[in-house]
């Protein structure tokens, strides 16, 4: 019996020891891979009026630090944008500094959909600081003095066309510009004696220059509306900054800048 009892006990062993060998654990299955990193968010070009460099330049750096797109912009007068445009030069987004050149990019299909108002911004007289001319506003004091403008044509130049109309007063500057930095830069520098700048070119002046008041010049107030372009690479990118834009914080930092509300 204890012969038989021992057998039994080393073939249950054995049996025992196969099981094992055939219900070992399977090999562990791999891990799943660890997700791709989000892919950036594509890349754009802005083509805005040269009065919104400070902002947009602020707001685009924002964007690309959510939304992970890269941002390159183009400054300068708002026609020679919409020309530009025309000619086939690549731009994701326009912002105009005034209505009538948005509109011209629509009767010309350069841009998609409706354009969004996002600012305002209004005309002011300023000259050097010391006002070494003696301005005291739109009078004789201008008298064979040196006052710059923007051309006609181009949102500042049409803004001071229409504030003159509007005042009964005619102006005889010695020099016409395609941009309001131009402007702003001549003032700085005592090239001019006076010169039409937006308000917020006042600002971003300093000390630079003095601003002379004028009556009624609060009538004369542009608007700038925003759009996608009708050649966008990628409107969905495209209209995510349109949108940043317009958001509360856009507005935000062009509040900072002096800009008005739509």
């Amino acid at each position: 019996m204890r012969a038989r009892s021992g057998g039994l006990a080393v073939l249950g062993v054995g049996i025992l020891a196969l099981l094992g060998a055939c219900t070992a654990p399977a090999p562990a299955t791999p891990t799943d891979p660890a997700p791709a990193a989000p892919t950036p968010g594509g890349s754009l070009t802005v083509f805005a009026a040269a009065s919104l460099k400070a902002p947009f330049e602020e707001i685009g750096a924002a964007f690309e630090a959510e939304r992970g797109a890269e941002v390159a912009f183009s400054f300068e007068g708002s026609s020679t944008l919409v020309d530009q445009l025309a000619g086939g030069a690549p731009a994701d987004v326009f912002a105009s500094a005034d209505e009538k050149n948005m509109t011209r990019a629509l009767d010309q299909g350069l841009v998609a959909g409706t354009p969004s108002l996002f600012a305002t911004n209004q005309l002011v007289l300023v000259v050097p600081a010391g006002n070494p001319g003696a301005i005291t506003g739109l009078d004789s004091s201008l008298d064979g003095k040196r006052l710059v403008v923007c051309a006609v044509g181009v949102p500042c130049g049409n803004a001071t066309a229409q504030l003159a109309e509007t005042l009964g007063v005619a102006l005889h500057p010695v020099s016409e510009e395609q941009n309001v930095t131009e402007v702003r830069g001549k003032v700085e520098s005592g090239e001019a004696d006076a010169g039409f700048v937006y308000a917020t070119d006042a600002k971003l002046s300093g000390d630079k220059v003095e601003v002379v008041p004028v009556p009624g010049a609060e009538q004369v107030v542009n608007r700038y509306p925003i759009a996608v372009t009708a050649e966008a690479s990628d409107p969905a990118v495209a209209q995510q900054f349109v949108d940043a834009v317009t958001s509360p914080q856009g507005q935000a930092v062009l509040a900072s800048y002096g800009f008005g509300t739509p």
